[in-house]
């Protein structure tokens, strides 16, 4: 018996130490290199030529904030972006996505080990002979399980054992490779959920720049049109005594009238801006009172952290989960490398048995067995060559697919770059604007004062000025979600949260 259990144990812990120490088959996975590039565009313009007015400044290589929508100093943002981020469904799925990942890494880690398992069972079996009964057909004595009248007879036995078996392909390399792309699924994960996690503040951030420009436009919108009401009032008047002609009404009424079909779609701008804003921070808009941003309550951030391109492709989710994609694309290879070798199978038992079932802890048989069975692919019809050239070509498709991933993301990060620094051109043009149509409006007002000027002329100026204020409010909140855009394409500073922690088991040793 001792024998028996020390060649089972042996065998299983020479196919554990072969299956640890082997090398694993098919390539190792070697991390796509950064690029060499400095930066993410062609400057347009001389290095000599100064920067606009109001120009958001860059600072190559620092690193992006945790929190990085904290930079725009608005607390009601920061409360709002709280509550999104515990609160929404969508990071909720991929949290527990990422975790059923993980969970296939232990499945896959188990492969390591044998199985074993408990057996228990009972087996009553009878045998006798036709005819002979008993007269009346009585049994012999009415005994159950003894010899009866008719010569038949009867028995019952219990067992109660252990069965192990343990399996390696390509002396352990299939399960090392396995494990390894089990691993890189679950990575590639985290980062779609870092990546999820990126998209929800960068959505709040833009629905709530939409709420605060959607206020401030219906603001400068009803002042425009109470100038509109206020010059239809007095040019109707002034017809009224013969002092204007009834063009001169119609052409205040066609104004009027004008303006006002653009104040239902800002309110419905607003309204959808509001329950888009109540979803992302997981709450249903009748459920969820927004708060009243104002665009005044932003600060542009006078500096903004850029990173290198070497250091973009190590912090952005997507592609650190397109990386983890072409990982465990490598580890397939592997994988069905492996089918084309043999594959062992060692298996053993302990069984024992009793005629009761106290005896089985008292008075048993041992019974015992132990073996193992080699098989070797000989002929698949070339299925397997086929396998092992299909998992090569799908990595080739993995690593174009993740050099699209880079390229793509260089360009947003080009794009927000070159997009501030025209946002910066456009806010000083219009503050330009919105000077001259100010000082005008005052000019117009010293001059009715004095009566020198109609009130018509007053009006006007004032509408101009209304317009002006559209427009400098509108390149304000363009250059906020520039600047938010550019923040998200940098990668959001997630590494430096608790959102999407490193896997527990990050080796694919046992």
């Amino acid at each position: 018996m001792n024998k028996a259990r020390a060649i089972l144990i042996g065998a299983w812990l020479f196919g554990a130490w072969l299956s640890i120490s082997s090398c694993a088959v098919g390539p190792n996975f070697e991390r796509p290199k950064p690029p060499a590039a400095q930066t993410y565009d062609r400057p347009e313009k001389p290095a000599s030529e100064s920067a606009p007015a109001g120009a958001v400044n860059m600072t190559p290589g620092a690193d992006v904030p945790a929190q990085w929508w904290q930079l725009f100093q608005s607390p009601m943002l920061d409360q709002t972006l709280r509550e999104a981020i515990g609160g929404s469904p969508t990071m909720a799925s991929a949290q527990a996505t990422l975790a059923a990942a993980r969970e296939a890494v232990t499945i896959a880690r188990a492969g390591y080990l044998p199985r074993v398992s408990a057996t228990a069972g009972a087996q009553h079996t009878s045998s006798g002979t036709a005819g002979g009964g008993a007269p009346g057909g009585s049994t012999a004595g009415g005994i159950p399980g003894g010899n009866f009248g008719d010569g038949s007879e009867s028995s019952t036995s219990y067992s109660l054992g252990l069965t192990a078996s343990y399996t390696f392909n390509a002396f352990g390399g299939a399960t090392l490779r396995l494990v390894e792309q089990q691993q890189a699924l679950a990575d590639s994960q985290r980062y779609q959920l870092a990546g999820t996690y990126l998209t929800l503040t960068g959505s709040v951030v833009t629905e709530v720049l939409n709420v605060a420009s959607s206020r401030l436009q219906i603001a400068i919108t009803l002042d425009l049109l109470a100038n509109d009401q206020k010059n239809l009032d007095l040019t109707q008047r002034m017809f009224d005594v013969g002092a204007a002609a009834r063009t001169d009404v119609l052409t205040a009424e066609s104004q009027l009238a004008s303006d006002q079909t653009t104040l239902p779609s800002l309110r419905q701008q607003l309204s959808v801006a509001r329950h888009a804003l109540a979803i992302l921070v997981g709450q249903s808009p009748a459920d969820w009172q927004v708060p009243d941003f104002e665009l005044d309550a932003f600060t542009l951030p006078a500096a903004v952290p850029l990173s290198l391109p070497s250091e973009l492709v190590r912090q952005r989710p997507d592609i650190l989960a397109a990386e983890e994609q072409l990982h465990a694309a490598s580890a397939n290879i592997g994988i069905a490398v492996a089918q084309e070798y043999p594959s062992i199978t060692l298996s053993g038992s302990l069984t024992r048995d009793a005629l009761t079932a106290a005896n089985l802890f008292h008075d048993f048989d041992r019974l015992w067995n132990i073996g193992g069975t080699l098989a070797q692919p000989l002929f698949a019809g070339g299925a397997l060559r086929a396998q092992t050239r299909q998992a090569r070509d799908e990595f080739q498709a993995q690593a174009a697919s993740y050099t699209q991933v880079v390229l793509t993301a260089f360009g947003q990060v080009a794009d927000d770059l070159r997009a501030l620094e025209h946002d910066a051109e456009r806010v000083t043009a219009f503050a330009r604007a919105l000077r001259i149509a100010s000082d005008s409006l005052a000019l117009q007002r010293i001059s009715y004062a004095a009566g020198k000027t109609t009130i018509l002329q007053l009006i006007d100026a004032e509408r101009s000025y209304s317009q002006a204020r559209l427009g400098s409010a509108g390149a304000q909140v363009q250059q906020f979600e520039d600047a938010a855009n550019l923040f998200v394409a940098l990668g959001g500073g997630w590494w430096n949260t608790s959102i999407a922690p490193p896997a527990a088991q990050a080796s694919t040793k046992p």
